[in-house]
C-alpha cells in the first residue's frame, strides 16, 4: 500500500507513519508540508490513499483536495484541527470521503482508513433498492426520486441503503457507525449528522425542514418513504 499525508507538522507525521508501519509493515509511507507538491505528488505516484491537513503553508487543503479531485478518485481522509461544521461541510462537498479531527488517536485513525479502503475496494450489489419514490443503484451510487437521478458519494450510498432497507424503522447511529466503520467512535454522530445532512441537500425540498430522512434525537435516523 502506498500513502501520501500531506501535513505540516513533523511530529503528526512521524507518529502517523510509525501506526501505519506498526498495522501494515509494507506500507510505502509518503508525505510533503507543500500542498502544491501534494497535487504533483498524488498525479505522479498514484497513491492509494491520502492523508490531508487543510491548514498548510502554501495553500489551502481545500485546493489541494480539489486540485486531486480532477484527475483522481482514490480515498482522502481530512486529518485536521478545524472542527467547525462548516468545515466539514465544505471539505466532503471538494470530495473528502472522511474527516477526522485533531487531536486524535493512532487506532482510530487507522480503523477509519481500514474501512475506508474497504468501502473503496468492495463492489456495491447490482440490485436495486426502492422504498416509495426512492430507488437506488448500489452498483452505480446514483438515487433515483422524482425524475430525478442524484449521484451519491460511496458514503452516502451506504448510509442511503440502511435507511432504504428499513423504512419507517430508526436506523441507529451505531448500526451506521458499523456498516461505515466497523466501530463506534465518540465523535462519528456528529460525522454522521454531516454526512446526513448532505443527503438532505441533494433530496429534501427544505433541508432544514425534512420530510425524507428523519431523525430520532439521541438514536438515529428513519427514512419516512416519501409520497408523489
Amino acid at each position: 500500500m502506498k500513502v501520501l499525508m500531506v501535513e505540516d507538522d513533523a511530529q503528526i507525521v512521524d507518529s502517523v507513519a510509525w501506526a501505519f508501519r506498526m498495522r501494515w509493515p509494507d506500507v510505502e509511507f509518503l508525505s510533503t508540508d507543500s500542498g502544491t507538491q501534494a497535487v504533483s505528488q498524488a498525479r505522479d505516484l498514484k497513491p492509494d490513499l491520502v492523508i490531508l491537513d487543510l491548514g498548510l503553508p502554501d495553500i489551502s487543503g481545500f485546493e489541494v483536495l480539489k486540485g486531486i479531485r480532477q484527475f483522481a478518485n482514490y480515498p482522502i481522509i481530512i486529518l485536521t484541527a478545524r472542527k467547525d461544521e462548516f468545515d466539514i461541510v465544505k471539505a466532503l462537498e471538494a470530495g473528502a470521503d472522511d474527516y477526522l479531527v485533531k487531536p486524535f488517536r493512532q487506532m482510530e485513525l487507522l480503523s477509519r482508513i481500514k474501512a475506508l479502503l474497504r468501502r473503496s475496494a468492495t463492489p456495491a450489489p447490482d440490485s436495486t433498492l426502492a422504498a416509495g419514490e426512492l430507488r437506488l443503484s448500489p452498483s452505480t451510487g446514483i438515487l433515483h426520486y422524482h425524475n430525478r437521478e442524484i449521484p451519491l458519494t460511496r458514503t452516502e450510498e451506504i448510509i442511503m441503503s440502511k435507511l432504504i432497507q428499513h423504512p419507517g424503522a430508526v436506523v441507529t447511529y451505531a448500526a451506521l457507525a458499523e456498516a461505515l466503520w466497523n466501530d463506534f467512535y465518540p465523535d462519528c454522530v456528529a460525522a454522521l449528522r454531516v454526512y446526513i445532512r448532505q443527503l438532505r441537500q441533494k433530496i429534501e425540498a427544505d433541508v432544514d425542514n425534512p420530510k425524507i430522512i428523519l431523525n430520532k434525537h439521541g438514536v438515529g435516523y428513519m427514512l419516512a418513504t416519501p409520497q408523489e
